[in-house]
């Protein structure tokens, strides 16, 4: 009764999830593309052999799967990889990220003829969600095509913990049979087992995101976009940012300019379709401001006005991490509003001395180990931001200190990438769940 229940209510979602697709649609086509996959449709995937399904929801999911897929396809390089995000950004950085050889599509809507139809055309062996993707029908059609499921990097608020335990009946048949989880922490584990996972299905693995190391062509790409705008001045990032974090950035920004007046912020909106939402803001402030796509399509006409710009709007996507590589010091957006925080670990794998806000809440073990080994420090208003951009442009020792604490924090936790290998390989291995 209480799935028959659950069904009802997201198929009376499905309209208004529809609607709301369409209409983003208007503004970004890209939402329009593939629009039957997300009811399951689409081809067949192409070839024969073994499958395996990933489900990386955004990009951010998407980034820390990189170097699953990589690992994956050196151990089995027959082993066909489809894999599936919610967002067209995530679909669009699957297919950057992860190359030819995975073919990327959406996620099908949580309806049970949905699922049926997406694990039809896909016949996966194995369903790989990475982090945190409770879907009570993807669960329960996998356990009843005996598709096992693996959750990587999996992480568990307590707050989320107490919601889905009061569903309870939703999620536990599934839970208990062929769900297998490697999950960030001990209290993330004992969160997992609570909702029905069996303790033995469950291993602490750590966050796979330390093991995610940059592309090879990061340090070069920074070094050439430093080299364009910032030969010679201060540079620094404000990343992924939300609604109120660009103007926070930008009177943090007004600070940073009084005592060094060269100095070039990049800012960079985390979704597309705020990038003229942004622009207007900069227009509004009377700033020397460019786009970087503008420079993208034409070098030679915008090399003067680079050369001025006070704030450079990143408006484009798959960059930003070559802009970290290019700064002196990170700012992580979605910390100064309530939104949870975004991945701390891209700076700080590139030795980028990183602010963030407080809310923290999508990563807070990762924020808690490099506050503490400080390589990071949080700031909580535009005040505070502009007052430590400042402090450490005016001190390269603090930034060394800062960048190479980020550096030890990170390798300090890798491994969780060969213990999420190790419980694929044995997923593999065995038999279908019954």
């Amino acid at each position: 009764m209480a799935r028959r229940l659950y069904t009802l209510l997201v198929l009376l979602a499905v309209p208004l999830a529809s609607l709301v697709v369409l209409w983003r649609g208007v503004r970004e086509r890209e939402y329009w593309r593939g629009w039957g996959e997300r009811f399951g449709s689409g081809p067949p995937l192409a070839g024969n052999g073994r499958t395996l399904w990933l489900h990386a929801v955004s990009v951010g999911e998407v980034q820390a799967a990189a170097s699953l897929v990589a690992a994956m396809q050196r151990e089995w390089p027959d082993l066909r990889l489809a894999a599936t995000s919610a967002t067209p950004a995530g679909r669009a950085r699957a297919t950057a990220a992860f190359g030819a050889g995975v073919e990327a599509r959406y996620a099908p809507y949580d309806l049970p003829w949905s699922v049926r139809a997406a694990l039809r055309r896909l016949r996966p062996e194995l369903l790989v969600v990475m982090e945190t993707e409770l879907w009570p029908n993807l669960l329960n059609e996998c356990a009843r095509a005996g598709v096992r499921v693996l959750i990587v990097s999996a992480r568990l608020s307590e707050r989320s913990r107490a919601r889905w335990s009061r569903f309870r009946a939703l999620l536990q048949p599934a839970l208990g049979r062929g769900v297998r989880v490697a999950a960030q922490s001990a209290a993330d584990a004992q969160r997992f087992i609570a909702l029905g996972v069996p303790a033995a299905h469950v291993q602490v693995c750590g966050n796979i995101k330390f093991d995610r190391e940059p592309r090879a062509s990061v340090r070069s790409g920074g070094a050439a976009w430093r080299a364009r705008y910032a030969p010679a001045r201060p540079l620094w990032v404000a990343g992924s940012t939300h609604a109120g974090e660009e103007l926070a950035a930008l009177q943090a920004h007004a600070t940073v300019r009084a005592a060094c007046p060269e100095a070039l912020l990049v800012l960079a909106p985390r979704h597309r379709p705020r990038f003229d939402e942004v622009a207007r803001l900069l227009d509004g402030r009377g700033l020397r401001w460019l786009r970087h796509s503008a420079v993208l399509a034409d070098p030679a006409g915008t090399a003067a006005a680079a050369a001025q710009a006070e704030v450079l709007l990143l408006d484009t996507i798959g960059d930003l991490e070559d802009f970290y590589a290019a700064a002196d010091v990170a700012f992580v957006g979605g910390s100064l509003v309530p939104v949870g925080g975004h991945n701390l670990l891209e700076p700080a794998a590139l030795g980028v001395p990183t602010l963030a806000g407080p809310a923290q809440g999508n990563a807070p073990d990762i924020a808690r180990l490099l506050q503490q080994n400080g390589g990071l420090r949080l700031v909580h208003d535009a005040a505070g931001l502009g007052a430590a951009v400042q402090e450490l442009l005016a001190d390269p020792d603090a930034r060394a200190r800062m960048a190479e604490a980020g550096l030890a924090t990170v390798a300090s936790n890798r491994g969780a990438l060969d213990q999420a290998l190790a419980m694929i390989r044995d997923c593999l291995a065995k038999p279908a769940p019954g």
